[in-house]
């Protein structure tokens, strides 16, 4: 492969530009199954500082935290019990003092998971709220009162199974849970919960953190009437929405979240990131329906989130060019004015390796050819811990899970530890060098074979995620260019991307044999890289040869 590099067209990214972000790939980690340093078996935060010399090797721009907040673990950090305190499992705010100078020492960008759509039921807030109707905070999470017959206020579902409300003796009145029932939702109808989240986030840049991963932002306001959700047609149920074993497929979600109100609190949130140098925020819209129309929504404008977690390509069942090719017309069509921030796999869904059926002799063209991919699209990119080195999702026994929603559908859906198992670092070490310690939850045999150690030759996954790494930053379409002219033909998805008088024709082969590819143009162009063992050449009818599970960029002049 050609990865020769034109130094006319390298990106020096000011530290303090106010859109680094906008390009930008984000290496997402989650801390429990990164590295430990205290053998407990559990990662921490010293851990991250240890080995974001890695991270920076690799390449990327920034790092996104999963929640290190005090916590009972319920969920995992995403049930906070207080969100100015790190939990000591992950270690003190001087460890985190120290992880934020050292990665801005090698140019790492933080970023950390703000939870602020729930907490956990033992928040100071919640123990209070719940004690009366009458007191200082007994406006702050969603209560109502019981129907006529003893039953919840409505029919809303909670995402982890049954209803979405749970009865609280002490009030007389049921509060709402969007997941689980020890995660009570806040009320941002109340203007004191408002104060109280753009508070904890000023908390956090105040320390220095550059910006946040906002989680379910589409889930802050609920309907104020509490009216019951229509029921979702049969035909129109799909599993990109939950498991097809959960329920809450059955409803369209037009009251539990999406409401109108967000966007007031939203340009709040913006208007306190613009208070700093160079925050930023991306924001994770959980809603498999009205995903793209709600990102367009949320980021419209300079007032609003500057990207949203797009959940298109996660919920993708295989690496198939005409759904790739659906996602990227609607996104053209419905979202070109927004700023998406793509993702193949995370902490939520199964590791696409496995996901998408990737195995056999062509398993590692594949993903080579998706990283090609995603590293071309027009928005921000989130790579996920050992997606770099091409772990397959994890088969924990069910005597090891340890994730909630898991084991309330066993066996069914397995949950999301799968995808949460511990980074391996040194295959010839206890734990692959992850922990010295029993992890909590186990390394799987198939990882320790991919650890960091075992891929350092020129030819590994590793190695090529780090070259197209280096490629992407001297191509200023491929970052912060336009997305044009999205097209399919048979197994060939191509488009370009369009920066001022720049632009770059992305080409893909998703089929197992070489296709042709017309590459007539407007405009003059040249073979920028290639898969090719030889440099390309474009007849005089302008067709290409594509090699399969190829790709090939031309220059447009």
């Amino acid at each position: 492969m050609n990865t020769q590099l034109s130094t006319s067209e390298q990106i020096v990214a000011s530290s303090e530009s106010k859109d680094w972000w906008r390009g930008a790939v984000i290496y997402q980690i989650y801390p429990r199954s990164f590295q430990d340093t205290n053998n407990d078996g559990i990662g921490d935060i010293a851990g991250i500082t240890k080995r974001l010399p890695y991270i920076a090797e690799l390449g990327v721009d920034a790092v996104w935290i999963s929640p290190i907040f005090l916590s009972p673990m319920k969920d995992f950090g995403y049930d906070i019990s207080d969100h100015k305190t790190v939990d000591p499992m992950f270690g003190t705010l001087a460890d985190f003092d120290t992880m934020i100078e050292t990665a801005h020492q090698l140019g790492i960008k933080i970023i950390i998971d703000l939870v602020l759509s729930h907490t956990a039921d033992n928040h100071v807030w919640f123990q209070e709220s719940a004690k009366s109707k009458d007191n200082q905070y007994s406006d702050w999470y969603v209560w109502g009162d019981a129907k006529p017959d003893g039953g919840p206020p409505n029919n809303w579902l909670s995402i982890f199974g049954g209803p979405a409300w749970t009865w609280n003796t002490a009030r007389r009145q049921y509060y709402l849970h969007n997941f689980l029932t020890s995660q009570p939702d806040l009320n941002f109808h109340c203007p004191q919960v408002r104060e109280a989240a753009l508070d904890v986030a000023r908390y956090w840049l105040d320390k220095g953190v550059d910006g946040f991963r906002l989680d379910t932002i589409n889930f802050y306001f609920c309907d104020a009437q509490l009216r019951d959700n229509p029921p979702l047609p049969a035909e129109q149920r799909n599993a990109d929405i939950a498991p097809e074993v959960n329920p809450y497929n059955h409803q369209n979600h037009l009251y539990d979240k999406n409401q109108p109100e967000n966007i007031a609190f939203i340009e709040s949130f913006r208007a306190l990131l613009d208070e700093y140098p160079a925050a930023t925020a991306v924001g994770e819209v959980g809603d498999a329906q009205y995903g793209l129309q709600l990102s367009t929504e949320y980021t419209l404008g300079e007032k609003r989130m500057h990207m949203c977690y797009t959940f298109e390509f996660l919920s993708v069942t295989k690496p198939d060019v005409q759904r790739f090719a659906q996602v990227l017309k609607k996104y053209q069509d419905e979202a070109s004015k927004s700023w998406a921030c793509w993702a193949f796999s995370n902490h939520d869904v199964a590791r696409h390796i496995s996901r998408w059926g990737l195995e056999g002799a062509q398993q590692q063209k594949m993903l080579k050819l998706l990283c090609h991919i995603i590293l071309s699209l027009r928005g921000s990119v989130c790579l996920y811990q050992g997606e770099e080195l091409g772990l397959p999702e994890a088969d924990v026994p069910y005597d090891r899970l340890q994730d909630p929603y898991g084991i309330a559908f066993w066996p069914k859906f397995k949950g999301r530890d799968g995808c949460r198992t511990p980074m391996p670092w040194e295959a010839e070490e206890k734990n692959a060098g992850f922990s010295t310690a029993e992890p909590w939850l186990p390394m799987p045999d198939a990882h320790i074979s991919g650890a960091v150690n075992t891929q350092q030759s020129e030819d590994s996954l590793l190695s090529f995620y780090k070259q197209r790494l280096a490629w992407r930053k001297t191509k200023t379409a491929l970052i912060k260019g336009t997305l044009e002219n999205v097209a399919q033909t048979g197994q060939v998805l191509s488009f370009d991307r369009i920066h001022g008088n720049a632009g770059v024709h992305c080409i893909f082969n998703f089929g197992e044999a070489d296709a042709m590819h017309n590459i007539a143009a407007d405009r003059p162009y040249k073979c920028l890289e290639s898969d090719a063992s030889e440099s390309p050449t474009v007849s005089e009818e302008g067709m290409l040869v594509v090699p399969a599970f190829g790709a090939v960029y031309f220059e447009l002049l």
